[in-house]
């Protein structure tokens, strides 16, 4: 039998023809398999293959996987990403929310859900990770996702990042395409800068304009008069900091780096001098000798400031000369001399012959001495005297005797050999137990 998926000219439905020519309605995401007579057998009775009668058995399947996946593909087709230009400034703080009311959207007068679950996943266009200045965070799914940095002159242009919207609640996926154009600032310059680590915030709590608004308008009690720009926001985790112990009141941490036209305060620049610096490393209070405006709204770690003025020009850097790469005049390189060309075939012969040849001549030494300086027997005999040949010979001749005689005891044996003999009264007893037939030890036997 054969399988065949029978599309429907209606696009809210697929029919699908019986034995009894009726027709059964199916939804649209619905997918039918019939199983019948294969075209070319000549069909024997009237159901249907393909638009054509037999009636072979049928098997209507349905699955639900293939409409899941066919619906899927139709709204991603259908719906186009939103598409948001914003401008952010070379050497300012940009801070884009992204808020679950524009992801979800819901009309104006509808609130979002408290129940609604939303993580974000952002990537510059045709990149997996965000441009190196830009960052982002989001503190869980229930709040908001900032993009937040600072770009600096290198990022000048036009960037696309795109994100991605997952709710976790109903499984909806909504993309948002947000257009970059990178410009300079206009207005005056601001080389004075200056940088304070915020201990009772956390980056989420600065980045909205109401925190940072406020931030700047406590810190203008200890700056001269002008205008306060913020010019970067970055957590004190990205910095090397630690995360915090999940107890009440404690913070992860915030720089916060503000420009200004405007000369550094007094009280600014005693909290930055050296004195002040050295009486933080011995752990006594700072210099400040000005009122703390920002506290109690943020407590400011003022042994952490860093006061940078760009008011005056850096000196050019000399442009350096490439060289050859040979240090001539240094008195500390010595260059190696030219060593010219050896041969090394008569070293590496001496190195090996000699030992042969002393080897050689040490074997002929001893092969002489053990084979051609032998005196041989006939010249000793000749040598040592008949007396000292007669004495040899009689030590040899009474030692076989006395060997032989041990063997067959027919010799009585002397009295001094015997057990019970008494060398001093000279008696004789005669022994229970010829101990000369007892062995040593009794287990031979």
């Amino acid at each position: 039998h054969s399988c065949s998926c029978l599309p429907s000219a209606a696009p809210e439905r697929q029919k699908c023809q019986g034995d009894s020519g009726t027709d059964a309605a199916l939804p649209e995401w619905m997918l039918t398999l019939e199983f019948g007579d294969p075209p070319g057998t000549g069909g024997q009775s009237g159901g249907t293959w393909s638009g054509r009668d037999c009636t072979g058995p049928r098997l209507v399947c349905v699955f639900g996987t293939c409409g899941v996946l066919t619906g899927l593909l139709a709204s991603l087709e259908g719906t186009e990403a939103q598409q948001t230009t914003l401008y952010p400034l070379v050497g300012r703080v940009f801070v884009h929310t992204l808020d679950h009311a524009t992801f979800l959207r819901l009309p104006e007068h509808v609130a979002v859900p408290p129940t609604v679950s939303i993580t974000y996943h952002a990537h510059l266009q045709g990149h997996p990770d965000l441009p190196r200045w830009l960052r982002y965070t989001q503190r869980s799914p229930r709040h908001p996702g900032f993009l937040y940095g600072s770009a600096t002159p290198e990022d000048r242009g036009r960037q696309i990042i795109e994100v991605t919207a997952y709710n976790r609640v109903s499984f909806d996926t909504t993309r948002q395409r947000l257009v970059l154009v990178i410009g300079d600032p206009e207005g005056p310059l601001l080389p004075y800068q200056a940088e304070f680590l915020v201990c009772s915030h956390d980056v989420e709590e600065v980045l909205p304009s109401t925190p940072a608004s406020r931030f700047l308008m406590a810190l203008g009690g200890l700056w001269e008069p002008g205008e306060l720009q913020l010019l970067n926001i970055t957590s004190a985790l990205d910095r090397g900091g630690r995360v915090p112990l999940p107890i009440e009141g404690r913070k992860e941490g915030v720089y916060i780096k503000v420009g200004s036209a405007s000369p550094f305060s007094t009280c600014l620049k005693m909290v930055a001098s050296p004195d002040s610096h050295a009486r933080c490393a011995q752990g006594q209070p700072p210099l400040l000798s000005c009122y703390d405006t920002l506290a109690p709204h943020f407590r400011v770690d003022w042994c952490n400031v860093t006061l940078v003025d760009k008011s005056v020009p850096e000196p050019a850097d000399e442009v350096s000369t490439p060289g050859d790469g040979i240090l001539e005049h240094d008195p500390f390189f010595c260059p190696p001399t030219e060593a010219p060309d050896r041969d090394f075939l008569a070293d590496a012969l001496v190195t090996l012959l000699v030992p042969l040849l002393v080897a050689l001549l040490l074997t002929l030494l001893l092969a002489y001495v053990m084979c051609c300086r032998r005196e041989g027997r006939l010249k000793r005999d000749l040598a040592t005297s008949d007396i000292q040949m007669v004495h040899h010979c009689t030590i040899h001749g009474n030692a076989e005797e006395l060997r032989q005689m041990a063997a067959s005891r027919e010799v009585p044996r002397p009295l001094s050999t015997l057990p019970m003999f008494n060398v001093r009264t000279g008696e004789r007893l005669p022994p229970r137990v010829d101990s000369a037939q007892v062995p040593l030890i009794l287990d031979q036997h």
